[in-house]
C-alpha cells in the first residue's frame, strides 16, 4: 500500500489532466475524446485509493511560502471523485453532441483545474487554481462565439473581481495569523474582515443573491456540452471553498443559503428558455448547500457535501435531458416544444423524469436523502428558531415546493403540452447511454445511500434515518403541494413574461462603466500625448531661435518694447542659436523637466 500511496503521490491529478487538455487539439476527435474521457475518470479511482492515506503530500515552496500541492482528507475525496467521475461522462456526451476537440480540450482543462482546487492543502495554491478555474472556464464560454462572447466577458470581470476579493482575504489572514495563515488548519478565515472578503469572493462562485445573475447570464449561451460542464464545476468548488473558510459554520451563511433557495426557484418558475430555468435551479439547490455548511451541525456539514455529489449528477443529466431536445428540434424555448415529444423521445422523457424527481427531493432519488439531511439539521437547530417558528426549515420546504412545481412545468411544456409538430427521433446511441448512466446513479443512490454514505463525512447521525416514516411522509407533501401549486398558479405564471432580475442593471452598467473607463482612457493617453508633443515643440523652437522664444513668452506690453527695439536692429531677429548655446540651452531644459518630473 505504501508503494501505491508514494507512486500516486508523485504528481498532482491536475496536473495530468491539463496536461491531456494541452494534447486534445493535436489529435482527433475520436482520440481527444477518448483521453479526456480516460484522464477524467482517472481522478475517481486515484482519489479512491488514497482515502485511507489522509495528509498533506507534495509540499514545496513558492515564493518564500509553504505551499501543499496535494491533500487527503475525507472531503477532497469527496470532491475530487464527483469531479472527475462526472467530467469523464460529460466528455463522452460531448462527443455524441459533436462537440469539437478544441471546445472539449477547454472543458477538459476546466475538469483538471476543478479537480486542482478540491485537492491543494494551503490558500494559496488554491487561489491559484481557483483564478485558473475562471480562465479555462471562460474560455469555454468564449468559444462558442456570438452572444456566448459578450456573456464570457461578464463572466470574466465578475469572477476576476470574486478571486480578488479572495486573494485579499487570504493575505489579509496572514498579516493576522502569520504563516499558519496559508494552509488549511481547521480554523478557517481569522474573523472580521478577512472573513467578510472571503464570503463575498467566494459568494460570487457560489451565487449568493445579488452575485447570482452570472449563472442564468452565461450558462444558457455556449453550446449544449459546454453547458454540461459549466453546471458542475464553478458552483461546487464555491461551496468547498465555503466549508474550508467556515468549518464552523456562519449564521449568516445559513440564512443566506435558505434565502437562495427561495430566490432562485421564484425566478425560474418564470423562465421559459430551458436552461436559463435549469441555472436558476442551481442557484436554489446550491442555496442547501450553502444552508448545510452555515449550520454548525456535522449532519448539516455531511448533508452538505451530499448534496454537492447528488446535485452534479441530477443537473448534469437536466442539462444533458436539454441538451438532446435542443440537439433534435433546434429549439430552446419551452413555449416551442411539447407536442406529444415525450411518446418520440421515451429515453430522454425517462431520463428527464427521473433527474426531476431528484432535484426535487422525492423518496427513492438521490436529492431526497441529501437535501433531507439539511432540512433535518435545520428542523434540529435551535439557534436558528425566531418566534416559535424554524426560519431556515420553512424557507428550504419553500424552495422544495417551489421546485416541484419548476419540474412539473418544465416536463409539461417540454413533452405533453406545445404545439411541436416536426419530425423527430429519441438522442442517438451515445446520448442514450451517458444520460442512462447518470439516470441509474440517481435512482441506484437514493435507494442505497450506503454508497456515498461509505466516502461521505461526518455522515453517522443520519445512515439509519434516510427512510423514516416521517421524511417519507415529507417527501409525498412536498409532491402533492408542487403539483397542486402548479396547476393553480401556471396561468398567472405564463401571464408574467419576462422577469427582470439584477442583471438587468448591472450588465448595461458593466458594458458602459467599462466603455467610459476605456474612453477615459484613450482620451487621457490623447492629452497626454499632445502635451508631449506640445513640450517637445517648444524646446526644438527654444533650442534653434532662442530669442523668438524669450519674445513669445514676454508680457503683451513686453513684447511691443521688445519689437520696436528690435526693429532698430533688423539682422537680429533671425539670429539662430551656435552650437554652444544650444547645448546650454537644451541642458536647462533638460534640467528643469527632470527637476519637475523628479
Amino acid at each position: 500500500m505504501s508503494a501505491t500511496v508514494d507512486l500516486l503521490t508523485t504528481v498532482p491529478p491536475a496536473f495530468v489532466v491539463i496536461a491531456v487538455a494541452l494534447v486534445i487539439p493535436f489529435v482527433s476527435d475520436r482520440v481527444g475524446h477518448t483521453i479526456g474521457f480516460v484522464a477524467s475518470l482517472g481522478v475517481v479511482p486515484w482519489a479512491l485509493a488514497l482515502r485511507s492515506s489522509p495528509g498533506d503530500y507534495i509540499q514545496t515552496a513558492f515564493m518564500g511560502f509553504d505551499v501543499v500541492l496535494l491533500n487527503i482528507d475525507a472531503f477532497s475525496v469527496v470532491m475530487a471523485v464527483i469531479f472527475g467521475g462526472f467530467g469523464a461522462v460529460a466528455v463522452a456526451y460531448s462527443y455524441y453532441v459533436d462537440a469539437s476537440r478544441i471546445q472539449t480540450a477547454f472543458a477538459v482543462s476546466y475538469v483538471g483545474t476543478s479537480v486542482g482546487a478540491v485537492l491543494v492543502g494551503d490558500w494559496l495554491t488554491l487561489v491559484f487554481f481557483w483564478e485558473l478555474m475562471a480562465v479555462t472556464s471562460t474560455l469555454l464560454v468564449w468559444y462558442y462565439g456570438g452572444k456566448a462572447v459578450r456573456a464570457g466577458y461578464r463572466y470574466a470581470l465578475l469572477h476576476g473581481a470574486g478571486g480578488s476579493l479572495l486573494m485579499s482575504a487570504v493575505v489579509l489572514n496572514y498579516v493576522q495569523r502569520g504563516a499558519e495563515g496559508f494552509v488549511f488548519t481547521g480554523e478557517g478565515m481569522a474573523s472580521g474582515l478577512p472573513a467578510v472578503l472571503a464570503a463575498l469572493g467566494i459568494g460570487v462562485n457560489v451565487g449568493f443573491i445579488g452575485l447570482h445573475a452570472w449563472i442564468p447570464d452565461t450558462y444558457p449561451r455556449p453550446g449544449i456540452g459546454a453547458s454540461v460542464f459549466l453546471c458542475a464545476f464553478t458552483t461546487k468548488a464555491g461551496v468547498y471553498g465555503l466549508y474550508r473558510a467556515f468549518p464552523d459554520g456562519n449564521v449568516a451563511l445559513a440564512y443566506m443559503g435558505a434565502g437562495m433557495t427561495v430566490y432562485g426557484v421564484v425566478y425560474a418558475l418564470l423562465q421559459t428558455d430551458m436552461r436559463r430555468l435549469l441555472a436558476y435551479h442551481i442557484q436554489a439547490q446550491v442555496g442547501y448547500m450553502v444552508g448545510g455548511i452555515g449550520m454548525t451541525s456535522a449532519l448539516a456539514t455531511a448533508g452538505g457535501f451530499a448534496h454537492v455529489f447528488n446535485h452534479i449528477l441530477y443537473k448534469g443529466l437536466l442539462f444533458m435531458t436539454a441538451g438532446v431536445l435542443i440537439y433534435r428540434t433546434g429549439e430552446n424555448s419551452l413555449k416551442k416544444l411539447g407536442g406529444g415529444l415525450w411518446r418520440r423521445t421515451p429515453v430522454t422523457a425517462g431520463a428527464f423524469a427521473v433527474a426531476a424527481l431528484s432535484i426535487s427531493g422525492f423518496p427513492g432519488f438521490n436529492g431526497f436523502v441529501s437535501k433531507g439531511m439539511i432540512t433535518a439539521a435545520a428542523g434540529k437547530t435551535q439557534r436558528y428558531v425566531v418566534g416559535g417558528q424554524d426560519i431556515l426549515w420553512w424557507l428550504m420546504m419553500l424552495g422544495a415546493v417551489g421546485t416541484f412545481m419548476s419540474f412539473v412545468k418544465f416536463g409539461y411544456y417540454a413533452f405533453v403540452k406545445g404545439s411541436y409538430e416536426g419530425k423527430v427521433r429519441d438522442g442517438n446511441i451515445g446520448q442514450k447511454l451517458t444520460v442512462s448512466a447518470l439516470a441509474v446513479a440517481c435512482f441506484v443512490l437514493g435507494v442505497a445511500p450506503g454508497l456515498l454514505f461509505g466516502i461521505l463525512p461526518l455522515s453517522d447521525e443520519w445512515t439509519a434515518h434516510p427512510f423514516t416514516t416521517g421524511h417519507l411522509l415529507e417527501g409525498f407533501t412536498l409532491a402533492a403541494l408542487g403539483i397542486a401549486g402548479f396547476y393553480v398558479a401556471r396561468g398567472a405564471i405564463s401571464r408574467i413574461g419576462v422577469a427582470r432580475d439584477v442583471d438587468s442593471v448591472y450588465n448595461p452598467g458593466v458594458f458602459y462603466g467599462t466603455r467610459a473607463v476605456a474612453r477615459f482612457t484613450t482620451m487621457a493617453y490623447t492629452a497626454v500625448d499632445s502635451g508631449a508633443v506640445r513640450l517637445a515643440g517648444f524646446c526644438t523652437r527654444a533650442v534653434n531661435q532662442p530669442a523668438e522664444t524669450a519674445r513669445r513668452l514676454l508680457p503683451e506690453g513686453a513684447r511691443e518694447t521688445y519689437d520696436e527695439r528690435v526693429a532698430k536692429k533688423p539682422g537680429e531677429t533671425g539670429t539662430r542659436a551656435g552650437i554652444g548655446e544650444t547645448v546650454l540651452m537644451l541642458s536647462l531644459v533638460l534640467a528643469v523637466v527632470m527637476y519637475l518630473f523628479l
